[in-house]
């Protein structure tokens, strides 16, 4: 079989999903190729999805600003998709198109693959900051893990209060303002940043400014360029542990790609491989 797949959204043209599956086909042994399809947004979102559903695709993958509209062109979800409401990954199966979201499971299997049964552990005090699409698959995924406390930190108290419906028994959610992030931040065990503040070419900019940090806590940032943002910087030297986001983005794909071909590949270097790709840009 010659598997196709692709990546919709806009703009696109520089993402690193086409080499990330490019890498896992190799592994897998598996013949296919992996292309970008930006639809413009002033376009027929309409016709391209039409289009891109009659030809011989096996699967996509959905970003911004697609990952909501998708929908409706779809004959199902899976649960995890449907609570979320966002799909980022469609397959084709049995004659039906059926979406998935496997953005906040990657990031849940990427922080575990570097440190691993810390989400697990019941007494750790974990704290989302942002409230967008991000931090809602990665809340659902924390919730669904079984993490016990999850607060939400956000500039609108509404958008956090709107997340935490997603919450599982047993996990309770306190809602923090960002002063609250600097006065509380060293009681938090692990604290993720799943803005895009500190991103390229804004590097220099910092979601929180603090100056202490729970002893042995960790600190992700689900910015991958940098690898090493202002954030992240300010918390390791403060003596936190830090975790990447671009592993989220490899694992989040490691998940698709096991949805379209059923096969589960290891990712073993291409961490270090992604990182000096990132970091040469």
């Amino acid at each position: 079989m010659n598997y196709q797949f692709a990546l919709i959204g806009y703009p696109i043209k520089h993402s690193l999903s086409p080499w990330i599956h490019e890498q896992f086909l190799k592994k897998s042994g598996l013949k296919g190729s992996y292309s970008i399809m930006e639809i413009n947004p002033d376009d027929s979102f309409d016709e391209k999805i039409t289009e891109i559903k009659k030809s011989q695709i096996n699967g996509f993958n959905v970003t911004v600003p697609y990952k909501k509209r998708i929908i409706p062109f779809l004959d199902e979800l899976d649960e995890q998709a449907r609570e979320i409401g966002a799909v980022n990954t469609v397959v084709y199966r049995n004659g039906k198109w059926i979406g998935y979201n496997t953005d906040g499971s990657g990031y849940v299997r990427a922080f575990e693959n570097k440190y691993p049964e810390v989400l697990s552990n019941p007494k750790n005090n974990i704290l989302l900051i942002g409230a967008g699409g991000a931090a809602r698959g990665i809340y659902h995924a924390l919730t669904t893990t079984g993490c016990h406390h999850v607060d939400i930190a956000n500039r609108t108290k509404s958008s956090a209060v709107e997340i935490a419906r997603l919450k599982k028994e047993p996990t309770k959610t306190a809602f923090l303002t960002m002063g609250e992030v600097r006065q509380n931040f060293d009681y938090y065990d692990v604290v993720i940043q799943t803005t895009s503040v500190g991103m390229k070419p804004n590097q220099d900019k910092c979601i929180v400014h603090v100056n202490r940090v729970k002893p042995n806590s960790i600190i992700s940032d689900i910015v991958y360029q940098p690898i090493m943002t202002t954030f992240l910087k300010q918390t390791e030297r403060l003596g936190a542990r830090i975790h990447f986001g671009h592993t989220m983005l490899l694992y989040q794909a490691q998940y698709a790609f096991e949805i379209w071909t059923n096969q589960y590949v290891h990712i073993d270097e291409m961490d270090d491989e992604l990182q000096d790709i990132l970091e040469g840009r």
